[in-house]
């Protein structure tokens, strides 16, 4: 919860800090330039509030200056969670918006599983920063657009559920509260121009199109894959969509999906933080995914079928002697020699550990 931002270098001591008024809101990346971009926390919003609260982007220079401090928090919705800065210089940002019970009823929201309050489904937001603290919203896209439910026919989106993978069942996961979706991660693919979320209360990653325009985003075709907004691969519990057990489950609680970047070994794949939430005998691992993508963009499955694959190739933390445990917040990236930073986040400790699951580097923040 400190509000500066610090560099360690690899025998642990701290190099360099970039200070804010604000603590933090889960997220920081490091420019090529030396400056940040971070998220951080604004508590004077009205109506959200919880884990992983943002609602304003900072770029920090290397000298401390702020360059850019814009706040996207209002009564109507939040930025939350994590941020992608995009090649163009343009940030993705989850953000929650206000429905009202009678908005998620109409939508087919079984009403026993609602509070007066509402809830926030999320949305993805990018922004053009523009001045000091200005930013102009040049893409959208909104979960709310892509909905389905089969609880009650008279009400909107009613559907089969297991024949439409590619849209969200509104009564799963619903819960009492606001936050339905708890999405906790964003990253882009410039290569593929798609974007991945990951979407803690249904156990699941999700992957959308980028290339659409906002209109496009809000229907169901249109943009390169012709899946307007749409979800066009979705990994971790299939039961989320009809299409497998709770004995199908992969992931559980998870944070910090990402592409692995070009260039690094095992380019292109998805490194993702499985918290272990509910496993069952619960720990933590971090697991590398070799997506069913063709070179189109395209993610292939059987009719009928969930998304494969049906297990991670490479793990992290299965293993007795290797096993650890962070049930919230905390992440994970491929290096370029080919090992893997695992940040620890509820125990403060950081490893690196090799392909073949040796740990080479340690640090714990105590």
């Amino acid at each position: 919860r400190s509000k500066p931002t610090y560099l360690i270098d690899m025998e642990g001591e701290v190099v360099h800090e970039w200070p804010s008024e604000h603590p933090p809101g889960n997220a920081a990346y490091l420019m090529e330039d030396g400056s940040i971009v971070r998220t951080a926390q604004d508590f004077d919003n009205p109506t959200f509030h919880g884990g992983g609260s943002g609602g304003r982007i900072q770029r920090i220079s290397w000298e401390g200056e702020l360059l850019w401090d814009y706040l996207f928090s209002n009564e109507e919705h939040m930025q939350h969670h994590d941020i992608a800065v995009l090649p163009n210089g343009n940030v993705l940002m989850i953000a929650w918006e206000f429905k009202t019970r009678e908005e998620a009823i109409a939508a087919g929201r079984d009403s026993s599983s609602l509070e007066e309050g509402g809830i926030w489904p999320d949305t993805v937001i990018e922004v053009k920063p523009e001045g000091e603290t200005g930013g102009e919203i040049v893409w959208e896209w909104r979960l709310w657009d892509h909905l389905i439910q089969d609880h009650d026919e008279e009400k909107l989106n009613f559907g089969e559920v297991g024949a439409h993978p590619e849209l969200v069942d509104i009564n799963h996961a619903a819960r009492g509260g606001g936050d339905w979706n708890h999405t906790n991660s964003i990253n882009y693919n410039a290569k593929l121009d798609q974007v991945t979320i990951s979407v803690r209360t249904f156990n699941e990653l999700w992957v959308i199109d980028h290339s659409t325009t906002t209109e496009e985003a809000a229907n169901h075709e249109g943009g390169k894959h012709g899946r307007g907004g749409d979800l066009l691969y979705r990994w971790g519990n299939p039961e989320a969509y009809r299409r497998g057990s709770r004995r199908d489950m992969q992931l559980f609680g998870q944070h910090d999906v990402q592409w692995i970047d070009a260039g690094l070994p095992g380019e292109g794949n998805i490194l993702v933080f499985n918290n272990g939430d509910r496993r069952g005998r619960e720990h933590s691992s971090v697991d590398e995914i070799v997506t069913p993508v063709s070179k189109k963009g395209v993610y292939e499955t059987e009719d009928e079928a969930a998304f494969g694959p049906k297990k991670a190739s490479w793990t992290y933390g299965n293993e007795e002697s290797e096993r650890f445990s962070s049930n919230f917040i905390s992440g994970a990236q491929r290096l370029p020699n080919g090992n893997t930073l695992i940040c620890s986040g509820a125990d403060g400790r950081l490893l690196e550990v090799t392909a073949e699951n040796e740990i080479v580097w340690e640090y714990v923040n105590g």
